[in-house]
């Protein structure tokens, strides 16, 4: 093999792990936002928009979000090579 089938062997692989994050983060945003969309349902019960807002801010898929949001964010702004 030479030189140059290595330089793309390693860009199409910095490409594939920027793909796997933005598709876990896609994956954890879907996740958090349906828990979010199933945790309205507890305004009809009768609680308190403020309830339920601390109770999001205190649950873990507050923070899957989070983290989500980020690899999507940083699979998007960090580039890889340009040079083959």
């Amino acid at each position: 093999m030479c030189i140059n089938s290595f330089k793309i062997i390693r860009l199409i692989g910095g490409f594939m792990i920027r793909i796997f994050f933005f598709v876990l983060g896609f994956c954890l945003l879907v996740f958090s936002f349906s828990y979010y969309i199933m945790c309205l349902n507890v305004l009809s019960i009768g609680y308190n928009f403020m309830v339920m807002v601390h109770f999001i801010f205190r649950s873990p898929t507050f923070y899957l979000g989070l983290i989500g949001f980020f690899m999507i964010l940083f699979s998007i702004i960090i580039k890889g090579d340009k040079k083959i």
